[in-house]
């Protein structure tokens, strides 16, 4: 029997969401407006006068070049943090739900890189990274790899994926080890019966029913790698070298905030919100069938 929650007084439920509504409204639906009327428009560098341009914007940014490189870039970027965030925290999950001593400290030591903030994980992976003190560019030295992500593009967009996917395996190592935990161990006890190995174990009774947690953390870790990961590129590359780590919500800030074009910086935000917006729908439109609630 399904119990509900009733009021007696019928203007408190609106009430009670009222806050979150209105939080929502300001944070995100009027700002979103902002940015959206904006885009029709070319500002001058203060604000002070705009002229109407109507898709003028748009068209000179699928014009642009650097702009088009900008979309392989951040999806090279989501795409590869995505996957190896979630594979690292999957198998972190996974030895840490057969420990059996000191398992608390264990999953505590796992769990403290997601305290730190996306601008100082970005710090600390440069300096880890850098050619000159960096500990391990210098293990790099000493397997004959010569590593300078200054000047080497393609090093440096490993560096920040590196960096990015650290910082996020915490989050997803939580959700993993809980959805681990809620198997029923009868389910994986009367497989190994049945001779079952531990590896046809995991992708026949563990894996399908970790769909519905891998499918939400699929979401989170694409909207988090599009939108959450500025800080991290600001304090690690700024974007280089020769832009080969801007990214589409880098391109933003240093288009609105450095070179103070605000028609395109806020037309490239709506670009990002709708592209965001089509990959959820895609996810939810097709992956979603594959998940076993």
């Amino acid at each position: 029997m399904q119990k509900r929650v009733t009021f007696r007084n019928k203007w408190l439920p609106y009430l009670l969401l009222a806050p979150q509504i209105l939080i929502t409204l300001i944070f995100f639906f009027w700002p979103s407006y902002q940015a959206l009327e904006s885009s029709f428009y070319l500002e001058d560098a203060f604000g002070f006068a705009r002229n109407w341009v109507g898709l003028e914007n748009y068209r000179l940014l699928f014009a642009d070049p650097g702009y088009l490189r900008s979309f392989q870039t951040t999806l090279i970027f989501g795409i590869s943090t995505t996957v190896l965030s979630m594979s690292i925290a999957l198998f972190l999950a996974a030895a840490a739900n057969r420990v059996l001593q000191a398992a608390t400290l264990y999953r505590t030591f796992l769990i403290w890189p997601y305290a730190v903030a996306p601008a100082l994980a970005g710090v600390v992976w440069f300096f880890l990274m850098n050619p000159s003190l960096g500990i391990v560019a210098h293990w790099l030295g000493l397997l004959g790899y010569d590593w300078n992500h200054y000047v080497n593009g393609d090093e440096a967009l490993l560096m920040v994926i590196v960096a990015a996917a650290w910082k996020q395996v915490s989050y997803n190592f939580l959700f993993f080890l809980a959805g681990l935990q809620s198997i029923p161990k009868s389910l994986i006890e009367a497989a190994a019966i049945d001779r079952a190995g531990p590896v046809r174990r995991f992708w026949t009774i563990t894996f399908p029913l970790l769909t519905p947690t891998t499918f939400f953390l699929l979401v989170v870790n694409l909207v988090y790698a599009f939108f959450d990961t500025f800080a991290l590129i600001h304090a690690t590359t700024e974007g280089g070298p020769a832009d080969s780590t801007s990214i589409l919500v880098y391109r933003v800030y240093s288009t609105g905030f450095v070179g103070q074009d605000y028609g395109s910086s806020a037309a490239q935000s709506v670009i990002l919100m709708g592209l965001v917006v089509i990959m959820t729908v895609i996810q939810f439109r097709y992956v979603d069938r594959r998940v076993n609630y």
